[in-house]
């Protein structure tokens, strides 16, 4: 026996993508609590964005601050991962 597949007005889905918007907790979060898959949430949230139904708030100046701080420190790690790659390379052509 298949289940049924639940139906959801359109009202209830822009009040639970609203609900994700404003309360700035996950979508997997919020999906649980109102139980709904959480990639059904997703799917209507991303929907909302791509139709411009809402704007999310914009960054703060600490947020930009941060988001700053952790490109750069992630640029260094890339760089570091990719230095140790070739380390390595080379130090197991020496061994053969």
């Amino acid at each position: 026996m298949g289940s049924t597949r639940r139906k959801f007005t359109p009202e209830y889905k822009a009040e639970a993508v609203q609900f994700v918007v404003t309360s700035g907790r996950p979508i997997a979060e919020t999906a649980r609590s109102l139980g709904i898959v959480e990639g059904t949430l997703g799917n209507w949230v991303n929907k909302a964005r791509d139709n411009g139904d809402f704007k999310e708030r914009p960054l703060e100046l600490s947020e930009r601050a941060e988001l700053e701080r952790l490109r750069k420190e992630n640029q260094q790690v890339k760089m570091e991962r990719d230095f140790l790659k070739k380390a390595a390379a080379f130090f197991a052509s020496q061994n053969q």
